[in-house]
């Protein structure tokens, strides 16, 4: 049986990067309840699923502004 996630839950894990919204992979992991190196590893096997552009890694620059954000909203 799924339970359905408040939108109130996954608005709060959006994020703004690159003039893009975006999730994260932990935060993705976690609204489908498997651990993120297991959605991380479902990705690479199927890579042809999806578009070149859904996703990118963060620079370190883009990483620690983003902790800096979290920090500050929570």
């Amino acid at each position: 049986m799924t339970t359905m996630v408040p939108i109130e839950i996954i608005a709060n894990k959006i994020y703004l990067i690159r003039g893009i919204k975006v999730m994260l992979d932990r935060d993705l992991a976690e609204l489908y309840d498997v651990e993120t190196k297991r959605l991380k590893e479902q990705v690479r096997r199927n890579i042809k699923r999806f578009p070149e552009d859904s996703m990118f890694e963060l620079t370190k620059k883009e990483l620690k502004n983003l902790r800096s954000q979290i920090a500050t909203s929570s």
